[in-house]
């Protein structure tokens, strides 16, 4: 039976079983060799805790671009931190914090690509 898949602690996206981790799933946290230097990193913390903070100060069904995260970051080398937002998205939607959507609908953070939004979590149909 293949084990449930799991996201990556560094990147967020979705890990599926492979052989070669047969020993070792229970143990796997990271995708790749570069998720795995890479790490969460300070400015890592702060992403999730500025997409927080961001959709704290909105209403209960608004969403936000991931550049406004790094904007808040760092105002100046924000271009630099944009793939590191998403990967904060990802984590965030592993944790069941947010979703990622894209006109209005709700993809998956691992396979989509262009532009993205990120909100809460709607759980009553909200």
């Amino acid at each position: 039976m293949v084990p449930p898949p799991k996201p990556c602690v560094a990147c967020g996206r979705t890990m599926t079983w492979r052989a070669a981790w047969t020993a070792n799933w229970e143990s796997v946290r990271y995708c790749s060799e570069r998720c795995r230097r890479r790490r969460v990193r300070p400015v890592d913390a702060a992403l999730e805790e500025a997409i927080r903070s961001l959709l704290d100060g909105r209403a209960r069904d608004a969403s936000i671009c991931p550049s406004e995260a790094a904007r808040s970051v760092d105002p100046d080398g924000w271009r630099e931190l944009m793939e590191p937002a998403r990967a904060a998205a990802r984590r965030l939607v592993a944790a069941g914090e947010v979703e990622i959507t894209q006109r209005g609908r709700v993809v998956d953070p691992s396979t989509c690509k262009g532009p993205i939004r990120v909100r809460r979590t709607r759980r009553d149909g909200v």
